[in-house]
């Protein structure tokens, strides 16, 4: 008995064996190498793959600096600090929520992108550098109408560079750092037009407590669900996203 159990576990380790010999058999080969080209505009496999993965690995840098996100993730937490509720919603719901409402307000942008500047340079119709050139314009056009002048006449100032004549001469390093600082200042001025209801409802039930001489009780306990309820009789939600996409000149 023991020497029939013995045969049959080799059995089925060559089995196994032999399978994953005809498995590694049927993987494809993967090389890297370097050679001439009489093309300057035709990269390599692998150099198109370390292209790839470079820009996925600054897509979440991009994804922040270069969209609404900043606008929307600021309010988002902005309206949380002012209901008093530090862990509802989560972060990662709001994060999740912003997430969302960036892809649909860039998708119009990311769309002439890509019909403009990728799909033209994918055909070979166009050259790199006039692809990204195509591929960046959308961006720009978002994010100038978005960004002050004076934040702008600010990065001009502090990176020594003359005054650009038309928005297309201003370039991205400027106006990055510009949209983002005005960017941080309009959520703020929305961030405080959310505080004054929820600061109100706070000033009231605290005078409330004190008057009945309550001060050991803490005014957010008995606040918070009157704030929730005044949120949710509005239609919070509604006004709030409606505002906020609203508020982005595309």
């Amino acid at each position: 008995m023991k020497k029939t159990l013995n045969t049959a576990l080799l059995a089925i380790a060559a089995l196994c064996l032999s399978a994953a010999s005809s498995v590694a058999q049927t993987l494809p080969k993967v090389s890297i190498e370097v050679g001439e080209t009489t093309e300057p505009s035709d990269l390599s496999t692998t150099l198109q793959i370390v292209l790839l993965l470079t820009v996925l690995s600054l897509a979440p840098s991009l994804l922040i600096m270069l969209t609404s996100f900043i606008r929307i993730a600021i309010v988002l937490s902005f309206l949380r600090h002012a209901m008093g509720a530090h862990q509802a919603p989560p972060n990662q719901l709001l994060v999740s929520l912003a997430l969302v409402l960036t892809f649909f307000i860039m998708a119009p942008v990311a769309d002439r992108a890509y019909q403009e500047g990728v799909k033209p340079y994918l055909e070979e119709q166009i050259s790199g550098e006039e692809a990204y050139q195509k591929a960046v314009a959308p961006f720009r056009k978002f994010m100038l109408a978005q960004t002050r002048e004076q934040d702008l006449a600010l990065f001009v100032g502090i990176a020594g560079l003359d005054q650009p004549e038309t928005p297309e001469d201003i370039p991205l390093q400027v106006l990055v750092p510009g949209f983002v600082i005005s960017e941080m200042r309009t959520a703020f001025q929305i961030a405080f037009v959310i505080f004054i209801p929820f600061l109100v409802i706070d000033m009231v039930v605290a005078s409330v407590l004190l008057s009945m001489g309550m001060m050991m009780l803490p005014p957010i306990i008995v606040s918070l669900p009157f704030k929730i309820l005044l949120f949710v009789l509005v239609d919070g939600w509604y006004l709030l996203i409606k505002s906020l996409v609203e508020s982005f000149r595309i």
